[in-house]
């Protein structure tokens, strides 16, 4: 019954709010690279396939489920990147679920022998769907179960394009970038109603502050830097993030709710594990809540599997887009 109710007040609360929603974030940015920008298409060896799973708030089932599948190419003779991302975020008893599947190309310019700038854009197709027969309205429920389902009101499902842009500046150590999503704010309401998909800004950076190399400059030992800052709509997200790679496995901490920089300050700590090898990436990351939602949520778990491969020649690898330095996960 308890739980039951739950689910009520956080379908309600969707619901109502759906005009400020937000995206939901994977703590593995890099591990969704096209998810995170659509620069990084084509910033890889030649080939690379990715996956992504993120299960928020296990505690009270049902609640937040995100997946995700890109691939993307390098076209290293056009100094560009092509790319396929979908996603699909389900919430709650309801599904309430929302869907995007997007094309992604990016262009990768020289400023100088040091500097590289990327572009890219996303051009996707948005669609919102909700099983509302699942769900209980506050007229069944009873101090001995649920009453028999009501006749629900009409409503049309929500389907719709949308837009997003980016750029990204990078060296050898240092990288930066923004990108602008849902630039053509796609409909969010089931009845008609003028409520729209907020736009985002997403601002990320870092730097490698410790590099060691080996035979054929392969990278042996790697300290990173990392920073991630959101806002979409009324609410805005900050993560400060260190990365320690040492071949093959690499280890992150990042620290979510920066203070004057986030909407819900001291929000998580993120612990994350990973394993490379020179085409297979897998990690596995936890957001453990110090929010006074400590006790409540269970945190989120998050799995990411990044295949890379190429079938380029000699010849063809000189010719190569440079590899941009940030961590892959």
């Amino acid at each position: 019954m308890v739980k039951r109710i739950i689910y009520f007040l956080v379908m309600s609360f969707i619901i109502i709010s759906d005009s400020f929603g937000q995206d939901p974030t994977f703590s593995q940015f890099y591990a969704n690279a096209l998810y995170l920008s659509p620069s990084f298409a084509g910033a890889t060896s030649e080939y690379r396939f990715a996956l992504n799973y993120r299960n928020q708030w296990p505690a009270v089932p049902g609640v937040f489920h995100t997946y995700s599948i890109s691939f993307d190419k390098a076209l290293t003779n056009f100094n560009s990147g092509i790319g396929v991302l979908a996603t699909y975020d389900v919430a709650g008893s309801g599904n309430l679920s929302t869907t995007n599947i997007g094309l992604i190309y990016s262009y990768d310019f020289n400023v100088n022998k040091e500097w590289h700038i990327r572009p890219g854009i996303n051009f996707k197709f948005y669609y919102l769907g909700l099983d509302i027969n699942k769900l209980i309205f506050n007229s069944q429920i009873t101090g001995s179960g649920t009453s028999p389902s009501v006749t629900p009101p009409p409503f049309d499902n929500v389907a719709d394009v949308d837009f997003a842009t980016s750029a990204l500046v990078y060296n050898e150590r240092t990288w930066a970038g923004f990108t602008l999503d849902h630039l053509l704010k796609p409909k969010t309401s089931f009845y008609g109603n003028d409520a729209t998909v907020p736009v985002k800004f997403n601002f990320y950076g870092g730097a490698q502050i410790l590099k060691k190399t080996r035979l054929r400059q392969k990278m042996q030992e790697v300290l990173s830097v990392a920073l991630n800052f959101q806002k979409q709509g009324k609410f805005y997200q900050s993560d400060l993030g260190l990365y320690y790679y040492k071949d093959p496995l690499i280890f992150g901490i990042w620290y979510r709710g920066i203070p004057f920089a986030t909407s819900q300050v001291g929000d998580a700590i993120i612990g994350l594990i990973g394993i490379k090898t020179s085409q297979l990436h897998i990690g596995y990351s936890y957001d453990f809540t110090i929010s006074s939602l400590i006790g409540s949520t269970g945190g989120a778990h998050e799995i990411s599997l990044v295949y890379e491969f190429n079938n380029l020649s000699l010849g063809q690898q000189k010719k190569r887009i440079r590899s941009i330095p940030c961590p892959e996960f």
